[in-house]
């Protein structure tokens, strides 16, 4: 049997990949086909999880989750060290993958593998010893952490690798076990790297189950799950969170951003625009913390706005797999529909213009060329709204507060950047931007696995990355006793 599901389409091939659960690779009960964005074809069919299996899964990280994996710090560190060196090992098949699932060039695909495995490596060596709060001839108390249990962690389909690890790593290192969903779009790369970790890791510690979007939500209702993490919109967050409410079940939530750059009046516009341009396209746009909105100065609005420009038409698009491509395809058919109606409808309202792009390339794929908006307004939903896409509004300002104000007038705080020769005034204007990370003269800079990377106000919950991150997988225990001097 198969399923058609949001991520793909109906076929009758055999799954070309296993489902991982209790260290095992399992078929699913159903599969279906993943879209290569370039080819519009299958690029692979992937295995469909029912509930059963699920509960399964859940089970088998639930009894991984009393074992000695709880216990044995040594042993969790040298497993992640393990599977890092056996994911890099596997590099180049994984990537080629994800070139074919996601879209992106596969030099990028590449580097995406490579940061996840940093990510491993950064957290198993994380200390995570108790801290002493009181050691006296009175007595001792000190504060320790222990793991949560079971995590259900849910990763969407921009950078399913990367920010599978933003979870897997912290919360591997701290003694928990998971159950990974992958995005529907793009499940082949993470069922590949489960194979790779099954190898590595106690059996249930890391299960990967795969299928449409009512299996998330089933995962998420699920009684043994004790947190969960997730990355995706913001609307979808609001549904984690609530089914997270009834159990009280922790919750990472990494939301959408509409992030503004601001670019001052003494900026040098040959020098930052090739960073610019890239803090906005980069993964073709969709990037939570890409540059979705830049505001700059009045005085260097038209320099700057030719020179995004210039660099928008001469980047080459195609293909992941073609070793020329900058930049690939739009992932999947929604998203390439809503980057085409968001930028159709800015320019059908007669003041804005392309002055780069500002259509779909024609021909098979879900390719559309990098625009540059001019002429727009804070109220046109391509400004107001998350675009994910290669379209980048760009808004003059007179006035550091009117700047400051515009960027923060919207319900995301995820990062902004500040842009001037001037650092220490750049930060002056940071420290006024309502967002969870703030970059000068570079954009999304704070992507780093020891810094916190978190949204306010409706770009999420919690953090991710560094021991702040680390900490969400844990809960507090203090303990008091007698002297132990």
């Amino acid at each position: 049997m198969t399923n058609a599901t949001q991520g793909g389409r109906s076929t009758t091939r055999q799954a070309d990949f296993s489902l991982v659960i209790d260290g095992k690779l399992v078929a699913g009960s159903s599969s279906f086909g993943v879209i290569n964005p370039a080819t519009e074809r299958i690029a692979g069919v992937a295995p469909a999880a029912d509930e059963a299996q699920l509960n399964s899964a859940v089970t088998a990280a639930s009894l991984a989750a009393g074992s000695s994996w709880a216990t044995d710090e040594d042993a969790r560190r040298e497993a992640m060290i393990a599977a890092a060196d056996a994911l890099e090992a596997e590099s180049p098949r994984i990537a080629e993958i994800l070139t074919d699932e996601q879209g992106k060039p596969l030099a990028d695909a590449v580097r995406e593998i490579a940061t996840a495995g940093l990510w491993l490596r950064h957290f198993a060596r994380l200390d995570d010893t108790p801290e002493v709060i009181q050691d006296d001839t009175a007595g001792y108390a000190e504060v320790r952490r222990s793991p949560l249990g079971v995590v259900a962690a849910i990763t969407p389909w921009n950078f399913p690798i990367a920010l599978a690890m933003w979870k897997i790593a912290p919360a591997l290192r701290t003694g928990n076990t998971l159950v990974l969903k992958p995005s529907p779009y793009t499940p082949l790369a993470t069922l590949a790297v489960g194979e790779v970790f099954a190898r590595h890791l106690p059996a249930g510690v890391l299960n990967v189950v795969t299928g449409p979007d009512p299996l998330g939500a089933q995962l998420t209702a699920h009684k043994a799950v004790r947190k969960i993490s997730f990355t995706g919109s913001t609307a979808t967050g609001k549904r984690v969170a609530a089914a997270a409410a009834a159990d009280l079940k922790r919750v990472t939530l990494e939301l959408g951003g509409n992030d503004p750059a601001i670019i001052l009046d003494d900026a040098d516009p040959q020098a930052i625009a090739e960073d610019l341009f890239w803090g906005a396209f980069r993964n073709n746009g969709q990037v939570c913390l890409a540059v979705k909105r830049a505001y700059v100065h009045e005085s260097i609005y038209r320099e700057v706005v030719d020179l995004l420009s210039d660099i928008a038409k001469s980047i080459t698009v195609g293909a992941g797999r073609e070793p020329d491509s900058q930049l690939g395809p739009l992932n999947n058919r929604p998203q390439y529909e809503r980057v085409k109606d968001l930028t159709t409808h800015a320019l059908d309202r007669g003041a804005a213009r392309a002055t780069a792009g500002g259509k779909p390339i024609s021909g098979v794929g879900y390719f559309f060329e990098p625009t540059i908006l001019e002429g727009v307004t804070d109220e046109d939903e391509v400004v107001a709204e998350e675009q994910f896409g290669p379209v980048l509004p760009v808004l003059s300002f007179r006035g550091e507060q009117e700047a400051i104000a515009r960027a923060n007038s919207t319900d995301y705080g995820l990062t902004a950047s500040v842009w001037s020769q001037d650092p220490e005034r750049a930060r002056a204007i940071g420290d006024q931007l309502d967002c969870g990370q703030v970059s000068i003269n570079q954009h999304g800079s704070a992507v780093r696995p020891d810094l916190p990377f978190g949204g306010h106000k409706s770009s999420g919950l919690g953090v991710e990355n560094g021991r702040w991150g680390l900490a969400e997988y844990t809960q507090l225990q203090a303990v008091v006793g007698p002297s132990r001097q």
